[in-house]
């Protein structure tokens, strides 16, 4: 896994799969890696939002930044993969929808948004070594602007990840976990574990999601 790794990975060294430049190599071959589906609970709470613009920190291959540019937010895609984002960017051409999009390379464990703030904040599946999602989630919320929105959406631990690296594991949260991390002036919505079936290797499972959605108050 990497800073925005996504739980489901299986290859690669434990260690070396929280760096950018697996991910690059990842993303180096031809065939895609993600559905470019947009992620589930993404759709459930941003469809309740004005769209405005919005922040989609860990965004891989687009596919949850083409779909809020759909919807008619101004977004920018961020990821610390170079491979990554440039893939990111043909899928927005693809859709139609890259006049509506601007792209930012950065790591999540050191992110900075500088002063920069955004109407809604979002990663999916960011899962830094050694629960480092706490110092993620209060990078993140730096950059949500007064009375915008900030979701973290994460993997629960279960016994569905036991094949994976303990590293990887220990990367996971609960929904509860982020709460500390919540800046002065923020208001949590949904601290909630919402399970969702998926497809591993052609059996259907149950997962979990682990879901902060907060609300920037001032």
């Amino acid at each position: 896994m990497s800073a925005h790794a996504h739980g489901q990975h299986e290859g690669g060294a434990p260690d070396e799969m929280f760096e950018p430049a697996a991910w690059d190599e990842r993303y180096s071959g031809e065939g895609t890696v993600w559905s470019g589906h947009p992620n589930a609970q993404l759709v459930a709470e941003a469809s309740r939002l004005t769209p405005g613009t919005a922040l989609d920190v860990g965004c891989g291959e687009g596919g949850d930044v083409v779909w809020l540019a759909r919807q008619g937010w101004r977004v920018t895609g961020a990821d610390f993969s170079a491979n990554g984002l440039a893939r990111a960017a043909r899928h927005a051409e693809e859709a139609g929808v890259a006049d509506r999009v601007d792209w930012w390379q950065v790591d999540a464990r050191t992110f900075d948004a500088a002063g920069r703030t955004w109407d809604l904040v979002t990663t999916h599946f960011l899962h830094p070594p050694d629960g480092g999602m706490v110092e993620a989630t209060r990078r993140l919320a730096t950059a949500v602007a007064p009375g915008g929105h900030l979701l973290v959406v994460g993997h629960a631990p279960s016994d569905v990840f036991t094949h994976l690296a303990a590293s990887h594991r220990r990367a996971m949260f609960v929904a509860h976990d982020l709460v500390p991390a919540l800046p002065d002036g923020f208001e949590a919505l949904v601290v909630e574990q919402r399970p969702r079936t998926t497809v591993r290797d052609g059996v259907t499972v149950q997962i979990d999601d682990s879901t902060l959605l907060a609300r920037r108050t001032t």
